[in-house]
């Protein structure tokens, strides 16, 4: 399977781009639509894979890109305390991480399960795509046509795109948007041509905020459940077990020292991205090398001033018609996995747990003790997982034998 020994370092550095750009269009999206510099996400990215390559003993053929899961927290975050505020919350979310991989190594991932079972994860990750709707509609609204072009492009290559097109649907939606923006609606390139070719992302320097950080790290719930997912993914793509050998504690911590570095440097939270494990199960190119390829080119990309300055250029449309798919599609993720751990939203005590969830994060519920807010999905995460602990599961039985035929 490890089609890698055959490549020669040439080769290897060009599938090392192509994997690249597997991950470029969502990695730069969500930067982009929470106010962050693209080039810092691509260059925290890089940093942050190989941070994450460096703790799993180079073993994990994984790259990491920026999370969607914190999308509407940071916009929020923001609101209340500033981007430095909002980035100490991000250190946090790595500190989280860590936590729970000291919590693997010692009692393993059962209890992770039990804390977070899927009545709890599930609807976190239909809130987190229902609460960013407005936004895409809002963006998409300011010119329905080149929207409208953008998300069609989006679901034609997810549905008809062959072999790692079809892996980069937002990619190939931004440069069909962006074309059809520049020639039939006019994009001013002047900030392009004024750019310099070599220039250092922007960095943020963090501010310390107890509250920026209690309202994000709750959010991190979905996250560690989506990175125990991708790691089983990828042992079943290249027939490895990287939950024993380097283990689920090394990748766990991994991932959180890479997000605790990406909000030191004003980057948004990174995770493991599930697009380029497809990419390696479709070209069947295990070696991580080729990964860290991807993530230097990440890095280089990222000092390239002109490059920055282009992502900045892509008209609001655009990025709302893609968006309209995309937010979408994560809340679908959550329903399918209720769906798919077969909850029973029949039972009493199910249908309150989720319900809760919903309802105070689509409502915008804000907890407040003087100078300490939480709000939105962290405030619903956290009442979720409260629930789940206090409610007690035998109410479960009860409904099942009261809903039992006389």
């Amino acid at each position: 399977m490890e089609q890698t020994k055959h490549l020669n370092p040439l080769k290897k550095t060009i599938v090392g781009v192509q994997f690249l750009f597997v991950a470029f269009g969502a990695t730069v999206l969500v930067p982009l639509l929470v106010g962050l510099d693209p080039a810092t996400a691509l260059f925290t990215a890089g940093v942050g894979t190989l941070i994450f390559h460096l703790v799993t003993k180079g073993m994990v053929p994984i790259f990491l890109g920026s999370s969607f899961a914190f999308i509407a927290p940071i916009i929020k975050a923001t609101e209340l305390y500033g981007l430095p505020g909002t980035m100490s919350g991000i250190v946090a979310v790595g500190l989280v991480y860590g936590l729970m991989s000291l919590l693997i190594k010692i009692f393993g991932t059962g209890f992770i399960k039990r804390l977070f079972p899927p009545v709890v994860i599930g609807p976190v990750i239909i809130l987190i795509g229902l609460s960013l709707a407005p936004t895409a509609v809002n963006m998409a609204k300011e010119n329905w046509i080149l929207a409208g072009i953008s998300l069609i492009t989006a679901i034609i290559v997810s549905l008809l795109g062959k072999g790692l097109i079809k892996l980069i649907p937002i990619f190939v939606a931004i440069i069909v948007g962006y074309a059809v923006g520049y020639f039939f609606y006019g994009v001013d390139l002047t900030t392009v041509y004024e750019a310099k070719w070599f220039a250092f992302p922007t960095f943020i320097k963090t501010a310390f905020s107890w509250e920026a950080i209690i309202f994000m790290i709750p959010v991190a719930i979905a996250p560690v459940i989506e990175h125990i997912g991708d790691i089983y993914t990828i042992n079943t793509v290249t027939g490895k077990d990287f939950v024993q050998n380097p283990g689920l504690h090394r990748t766990m911590l991994g991932d959180g020292l890479a997000c605790t570095v990406s909000g030191l440097l004003g980057g948004p939270p990174v995770t493991t991205y599930s697009e380029v494990t497809g990419a390696i199960s479709l070209t069947k190119i295990t070696d991580p090398a080729v990964i860290r390829i991807a993530a230097v080119t990440g890095i280089v990309f990222s000092v390239i001033g002109k490059v920055s300055a282009l992502l900045k250029t892509i008209p609001q449309p655009v990025l709302g018609g893609i968006m309209l798919l995309l937010f979408g599609t994560i809340a679908s993720v959550g329903i399918n996995n209720l769906i798919h751990n077969k909850v029973n939203l029949s039972s009493t005590r199910n249908l309150i747990v989720a319900s809760l969830i919903l309802t105070i994060g689509i409502g915008g519920a804000v907890l407040q003790f003087g100078n300490f807010t939480m709000a939105g999905i962290g405030l619903a995460a956290l009442t979720g997982v409260i629930l789940n602990i206090i409610l007690p599961k035998e109410t479960e039985k009860l409904d099942s034998e009261l809903e039992e035929p006389m």
